[in-house]
């Protein structure tokens, strides 16, 4: 019950935290706002913490306000009994509503809040350029006549639109610290209203350079003005520079290069720090602050994520199969839990001591408490590297390689298993896209083994890959195939093989699963096992702290170096690159010191506990040749043909009942979309059950 409490209290909060920043932006750009916010920031110059606290408070603190009571939110719904959820008419504003090749796939509820968005920015747009146009100030030094002081007004609002963008750039690429998450909303799903925000950002910002240019080309005075470092106002060099950092991240970042040069694009976007440093000096701090809720979280997630991934530890085992793919067995602490379809970020120092790749985990803490597992493909030169260090070990499983060191990072997943409210599961995956959808069925059998709570009774899972060899990657759930005649879960498996005419007989692909190699790794050099950073509370309190420390460091700012007197407060100018610097050397030192404090607490945690003892994890890594053929007896395969989903949607109802199924999908772009359209297509032509709801697990950086 006081759970139940303080849930609601938590929620009641973050409305009014989110309320509160939206309709500060809605007021922001209107002549009410800004007389008031003139006068309130001349009152605050002569307090204790000055106009920068003031900033900080409004601009600021309520986006860090939300994150720390998200965070404890976050942490209390797990602690909820797991019961079935009933469908809410939220959850049918996530179906998709817009399926196209381009745009990819699109539900309601974001279409929804794009228009929200862009009416927010026309809104900004009208009110800035409209009192321009009613207050027209002939510019002195540019001498500029109606039109052309009507152009240049209009590109100096370009800059506040891409000013909006940026206040969320950072929110969505949070880890640790997802506000998305209290939406639903995984690190993968969001990382596409990154690049939304960041492609629009760009774009003002280039009209608002662009314009600039141009009305000085206009009167001859491009070289005079592109070069000016101004001692106050705005410093046009580091605009251009700022403009300039954010282009090369931008077309680095594109997918013809993001997949084919990967490094190109990983090393291009820590340009961001010389992106934001220059926007600073540009903006100035009393803009800086508008975005600067997003740049302090993500700088202490940043920092959460290096410590949670120290210190390094060691692979435990790992499994090389025919299809040039691995499973790495990662050690665990078993007091960290996660849900099914978590990813996590690993870096392999051997390989690049700068370089962190993601991965789906394959596996569930409920069922191996000491290990987590990966599967990868083995396709990219950084994988390639893996693959050639994992198979240069003995091919025999009971000997030992070195030991071969990783960073690890996260996991990071949905807070809730929200796939358990359905009654049916519809599984669809192509190639390595299978390996966040084992988590899932890994999950489904230890709750039907520990008898928690309900779950899918159905569970139907599409399987598409390129070669017969590809199979193999399902040996870990073959266990569930065999018992499932006296088990309460029926998991069916149809495996689609697109390339490959002439059907492989069982015994050719029993053969495949035998060559799987097992390769155990010598951890002699760290007995670490990955663990959390610590729990919601402890996070929660250090982001708190680290804001304190940054309005004390300003009021100490204020007092020595501006607070010269009430008479003097208002009338004293000093170059705005010193209150700059000053705003980051706060900004540095505030952070560093809520990282020391994780440091410390956590160094004190690891020297208290003992280290773990390793145990062989419990999975059976090489079953039976007899009960492996058992298990593909249970699985239908189809050769030379990909699923025909309309055919399959049709068939789910008759096999299952009538019932709400969910569709998770993990795979190509193309297998997305096809999927997505059917999905959409029955819930626009049946409206009663079955009802299909579509989830996307494509995870693509």
């Amino acid at each position: 019950m006081a759970i139940t409490s303080l849930l609601v209290v938590l929620k009641f909060l973050m409305i009014l935290f989110s309320a509160g920043w939206v309709l500060l932006w809605l007021l922001k750009p209107t002549e009410v706002w800004t007389r008031k916010w003139k006068e309130a920031e001349e009152s605050a110059t002569a307090t204790v913490f000055g106009y920068n606290g003031l900033n900080f408070a409004v601009y600021t603190f309520p986006v860090i306000a939300l994150a720390m009571a998200g965070i404890i939110y976050l942490e209390l719904t797990r602690k909820e009994p797991r019961s079935r959820q009933t469908r809410s008419p939220a959850k049918a504003l996530s179906n998709p509503l817009i399926v196209n090749s381009y745009l990819g796939v699109i539900s309601a509820i974001e279409i929804l809040t794009v228009l929200l968005f862009i009416l927010s920015l026309a809104w900004t747009f009208y009110s800035r350029v409209s009192n321009d146009f009613n207050k027209m100030v002939p510019m002195k030094n540019l001498k500029l006549n109606t039109w052309q002081y009507k152009s240049y007004r209009v590109s100096i609002r370009f800059g506040l639109l891409a000013e909006a963008c940026l206040a969320l750039l950072l929110l969505p690429i949070l880890r640790g610290l997802a506000i998305f998450q209290l939406l639903g909303v995984q690190f993968e799903a969001s990382v596409r209203y990154h690049v939304w925000l960041g492609t629009t950002m760009i774009l003002f910002a280039f009209l608002h350079g662009a314009g600039n240019i141009f009305m000085w080309g206009v009167k001859h005075q491009i070289q005079d003005e592109m070069w000016k470092w101004q001692k106050t106002g705005r410093i046009y060099l580091a605009g251009e520079i700022t403009l300039v950092t954010g282009l090369v991240i931008w077309i680095t970042s594109l997918p013809q290069i993001r997949r084919k040069k990967f490094e190109v694009f990983y090393y291009t976007h820590h340009l961001y720090i010389v992106f934001l440093l220059f926007f600073l000096f540009h903006g100035g701090d009393r803009h800086f602050y508008t975005v600067f809720a997003g740049i302090f979280l993500f700088s202490l997630d940043k920092l959460f994520r290096i410590i949670q991934s120290r210190p390094e530890t060691c692979i435990v085992a790992a499994r090389i199969f025919p299809c040039k793919a691995i499973e790495l067995i990662l050690p665990k602490d078993p007091r960290l839990v996660y849900t099914p379809t978590s990813t996590i970020f690993i870096k392999i120092p051997s390989i690049s001591t700068l370089q962190w790749h993601s991965f789906s985990l394959s596996s569930s803490s409920n069922i191996d408490e000491h290990t987590m597992s990966v599967i990868i493909r083995c396709d990219g030169w950084w994988t390639s590297s893996l693959y050639s260090l994992v198979q240069a070990g003995p091919g025999s499983h009971d000997k030992q390689m070195k030991c071969l060191p990783v960073a690890v990072e996260g996991p990071y997943g949905p807070a809730s298993l929200d796939f358990l409210r359905y009654d049916s599961l519809l599984l669809i995956a192509g190639g390595i896209g299978i390996t966040p959808l084992l988590s899932i069925l890994h999950e489904i059998d230890s709750i039907r083994n520990g008898s928690i709570g309900r779950f899918p009774a159905q569970v139907q899972l599409i399987y598409v890959v390129k070669k017969s060899q590809d199979i193999c990657l399902l040996d870990s759930v073959l266990p569930l195939l065999l018992n499932q005649a006296s088990e309460q879960f029926h998991p069916k498996v149809k495996v689609f093989v697109t390339q490959e005419q002439s059907s492989a007989t069982k015994g050719e692909i029993l053969d495949e699963f035998s060559r799987i190699e097992t390769t155990n790794f010598d951890r002699q050099y760290s007995n670490y096992a990955p663990q959390k950073i610590g729990n919601s509370l402890f996070v929660a309190a250090i982001v708190g702290f680290s804001s304190i420390m940054f309005i004390i460091l300003l009021s100490c700012f204020n007092r020595a170096s501006l607070h010269t007197g009430k008479k003097k407060a208002s009338k004293q100018k000093h170059p705005s690159s010193v209150i700059d610097i000053f705003l980051l050397c706060s900004f540095a030192v505030a952070i560093m010191s809520g990282a020391l404090v994780a440091i410390g607490l956590r160094w004190r945690r690891l020297k208290k506990e003992l280290p773990p003892t390793y145990q062989k994890h419990g999975k059976e890594f090489k079953p039976s040749s007899t009960e492996r053929h058992q298990a593909l007896e249970e699985i239908e395969i189809h050769f030379g043909a990909r699923p025909d989903f309309q055919e399959i949607f049709c068939q789910f109802p008759n096999e299952t009942g009538e019932s709400n199924v969910g569709v998770l999908v993990c795979g190509p772009e193309t297998m997305k979309e096809s999927v997505a359209s059917m999905c959409r297509l029955r819930s626009e032509c049946i409206r009663k059950k079955p009802r299909f709801c579509f989830h996307s697990l494509t995870f693509n950086l």
